[in-house]
């Protein structure tokens, strides 16, 4: 398999960008130590908004708002996103983003625990990005699938921990073993679940691609 730093920066040159204001999000993120996500799952994403066009967009992780602001970019025109956050010091900064970008009618920002909050929710939504803590995305699952309507796309983020994901469970630190473990058997569920067709890619940080196949 091809890997490694040098092909990662080639196919970061091949990239287009983004938008200006998006680029300096980023730039801002890069600078204060916000995790977003990398240029191989913006690409991704791009690709994925474009092919299935949907039309309602569910986010779990909005950290400052930037992939959320992305998809909006790319999404077709009248999409509506609604996207959780719970860190309190990250959610004026996405409002922030978002009044910057004139998306604050486009984009709902849901604010708490994602776990309460997706209990509430009654959706159905064309595509579900996961992006929160990887620990919780299995205790997510039941309420994303009940959320996402048929036909409609789940896609997770960082599914394969830096690597650690291929480890066994005694060579990853202790303080990570249950967040391995987890993970672990939430690729097993959605590369098993009946309802659910799905594709492990290596692209940034591990990202998964799940297509609802219920009626």
């Amino acid at each position: 398999m091809i890997s490694g730093e040098r092909l990662d920066a080639y196919l970061a040159s091949l990239d287009r960008g983004n938008t200006p204001l998006l680029d300096q999000i980023e730039r801002e993120a890069l600078e204060t130590n916000v995790p977003i996500i990398r240029t191989q799952t913006q690409g991704l994403l791009k690709f994925l908004l474009a092919l299935r066009k949907p039309m309602s967009v569910l986010e779990v992780g909005c950290a400052i708002g930037f992939s959320a602001l992305l998809m909006s970019e790319y999404a077709p025109e009248g999409c509506r996103i609604t996207t959780i956050e719970k860190y309190e010091k990250r959610i004026p900064i996405a409002k922030r983003n978002f009044a910057r970008a004139g998306k604050e009618e486009s984009i709902t920002l849901l604010t708490g625990d994602a776990a309460d909050i997706l209990q509430e929710l009654t959706g159905p939504y064309d595509f579900i990005f996961m992006d929160a803590a990887k620990g919780q995305y299995l205790h997510f699952l039941p309420d994303v699938l009940r959320l996402l309507s048929p036909g409609g796309l789940l896609v997770s983020d960082n599914v394969l921990q830096d690597g650690d994901i291929l480890e066994s469970r005694f060579a990853v630190t202790r303080r990570n073993r249950t967040i391995h473990s987890r993970m672990r058997e939430y690729l097993y569920e959605l590369t098993h679940h009946e309802g659910l067709e799905t594709v492990v890619l290596p692209v940034g940080d591990g990202v998964t691609v799940s297509y609802v196949t219920r009626s």
